[in-house]
């Protein structure tokens, strides 16, 4: 279901779709920003790099979310775009975005809406980096993202795409949920991993 429902057609008229192989580019950081997007299908990746060249992971979209927002009052995209499977995306130009919400405050205020709620995530991202062990991080990450349960998180990446997602190491990862599945904190089960005990959150 598309997050952008709500607006009319007109500008949904103006949107198109692409379509990205694994690794495809979507942006990259210093384009044009003209355009802000929707992952239809897939997960784009988007990074940031130093001015050394070092890569750091900003965030993953997955399916139904909104990214490069920022465009909207951006000249330039500030980091890259890059998809991490086969995805799909679509394209929303801007002009016709910020026409739309100027002619109907009721659709910009349902847009303010979705922004927020994109904040609140960012920030429960930002307090999860804050946290210092990598077993308590691990923890606050499956909890945030449970299903319907409360206790099974599903990977809907690889575990490298997991550790860049949470800021560690792919092998500092690994030994975690190794000692967290060895203590009976978790079990994992294919791309499944479920709480066993309560995180404390």
């Amino acid at each position: 279901m598309s997050a952008l429902g709500f607006l009319p057609a007109t500008v949904r008229k103006s949107s198109t779709t692409r379509e990205l192989d694994a690794g495809e580019i979507l942006f990259h950081q210093g384009d044009r920003a003209l355009w802000i997007y929707e992952v239809e299908h897939g997960r784009l990746r988007l990074v940031r790099y130093t001015v050394d060249g070092h890569p750091v992971p900003l965030h993953t979209a997955r399916a139904g979310e909104l990214f490069a927002e920022a465009a909207l009052f951006a000249g330039t995209y500030r980091c890259d775009a890059v998809a991490s499977v086969p995805s799909r995306v679509r394209v929303y130009p801007k002009r016709e975005l910020l026409a739309a919400f100027r002619r109907d405050s009721t659709v910009a205020e349902r847009f303010m809406a979705i922004l927020a709620g994109q904040i609140h995530a960012l920030r429960a991202r930002v307090q999860e980096r804050n946290i210092r062990s990598a077993s308590a991080r691990v923890l606050h990450h499956l909890a945030l993202n449970t299903g319907k349960d409360g206790r099974t998180a599903r990977l809907d990446g690889s575990l490298v795409d997991l550790a860049a997602e949470i800021g560690l190491t792919h092998e500092a990862l690994y030994r975690t949920l190794g000692r967290l599945e060895k203590s009976g904190a978790i079990e994992r089960n294919g791309s499944e991993i479920m709480l066993k005990k309560s995180p404390g959150l």
